[in-house]
Parts: structure tokens; C-alpha cells; sequence
């Protein structure tokens, strides 16, 4: 397999984000009447879209939240992201050298995909391709979004590399028939990250953006 296409998540991958998003979900969940942890979020919806967690606790309560809640979640989100969000360590490193075509598909809207990307520095080398859950019919660990992606790209999905950080995304990478790497080297991961991405099917897994590149050689 030669890759041609090189597809990133988003939170945990190109922005160090994920702790902050858990803190904010956390914190809306529990205004809204789910009194619920960071730590509780994390284990429970750390790469999935919003859409699928907020439809799983509204079947656990038997009851939906107020429809504001998606505009105040957003909202808080972005603020806390304008105020605190970093990209990855050598995530531009990475891109400067890939020396092939890359984009992102995250579980994220697209308008947050695009405030966190801007807020990085990072929107400029993405755009247009940007590839959001809310495009698809079923989110990771779903392989929908990942065979859209690829799709839109005009890649064969034997051909593509998925970058990941959560058990969901490499569950979905795998479903779609892609090569998959595991990226502990956000803010969030724990020793344990590395054990459950390849326990999840990654190929490989790495912590430093620096390595993407001879990775990828190397496939």
C-alpha cells in the first residue's frame, strides 16, 4: 500500500483541546441536570460527536434536554478555546513534510472544526477540507465519516493513513479498511492511551508529531 491521503482527527490530534472540551461538557451536562465529571466524559465520549452523546443520555434520563443546550455547549466551548487552546507540539512539522494530500475528519461541527483550526493557527493549511460527523449519517466508531472523507479526497480507502487519539476513531479507521496510527501526545492521554489504541486495531503508536513522517515512509 502506497499512502495517498493522510486523514487527521481534529481534538487530541491537531489541537490540544480535549481536556478542555471535557471540562466544558462536563460543566454544560451538569447545568442541564446530568451531574457528570471531566474524567466521566472522557471515559464515556472522547471521540465521539455530541450528537451520539447527548442521544445516549437522553435515552439513560427518558427525557431530552432543552433544545438551547447544543447553542450553549458551542458557545462555552469556543469561548474557553479562545482563551486557552494550543495546537499539538510540532503538528506543523508534521504537515510541512508529509509531501502528500491530508485533511481532517472529526466528530466535531464544522464550526467548531473551524474556530479550533483558526484558533491554532492550523485553518489555513486544511481548508477546504474539512470533514465533519454532522455529514454523515453515523459518527465514529462508525466508518462513514472516514469513507466520506476519502471520498471527497478522490482516495481509495486501502490508500489512506487515519491519525487518532481515541478508541472510536481507530475502531471506525479499521472499519473503513484504512491504515490507522495512535497519537498519545495530547494533553489528555494517559500511560494507558497507547495499550488501548492498539489494543483497538492502531498499527502503530507515537507521541511525538516529529516521528509522523518516517511512519508513514516506513508503511
Amino acid at each position: 500500500m502506497t499512502p495517498e491521503l493522510v486523514i487527521f482527527d481534529c481534538d487530541g490530534v491537531l489541537v490540544d483541546s480535549e481536556l478542555i472540551s471535557c471540562r466544558v461538557h462536563a460543566e454544560t451536562l451538569t447545568r442541564y441536570g446530568y451531574p457528570i465529571t471531566p474524567d466521566q466524559v472522557a471515559a464515556r465520549f472522547l471521540g465521539r460527536s455530541g450528537r451520539e452523546a447527548r442521544r445516549e443520555i437522553e435515552a439513560e434520563i427518558g427525557r431530552r434536554f432543552a433544545d438551547d443546550i447544543e447553542a450553549n455547549l458551542l458557545d462555552a466551548l469556543l469561548r474557553a478555546f479562545a482563551e486557552t487552546l494550543q495546537p499539538i507540539p510540532f503538528v506543523t512539522d508534521a504537515l510541512d513534510t508529509l509531501g502528500r494530500p491530508f485533511c481532517v475528519a472529526s466528530s466535531g461541527t464544522l464550526d467548531r472544526i473551524g474556530v479550533a483550526l483558526t484558533h491554532a493557527g492550523l485553518h489555513a493549511r486544511f481548508a477546504p477540507h474539512l470533514f465533519s460527523a454532522q455529514q454523515v449519517a453515523h459518527g465514529k466508531p462508525a466508518p462513514d465519516l472516514f469513507l466520506f472523507a476519502a471520498a471527497q479526497m478522490g482516495a481509495a480507502p486501502e490508500c489512506c493513513v487515519v491519525i487518532e487519539d481515541s478508541v472510536p476513531g481507530v475502531l471506525g479507521a479499521k472499519a473503513a479498511g484504512m491504515t490507522v496510527l495512535g497519537f498519545h501526545g495530547g494533553s489528555h492521554c494517559t500511560d494507558a492511551t497507547a495499550a488501548a489504541l492498539a489494543a483497538a486495531g492502531a498499527g502503530r503508536c507515537f507521541d511525538d508529531m516529529r516521528q509522523l513522517s518516517g511512519i508513514i515512509e516506513e508503511i
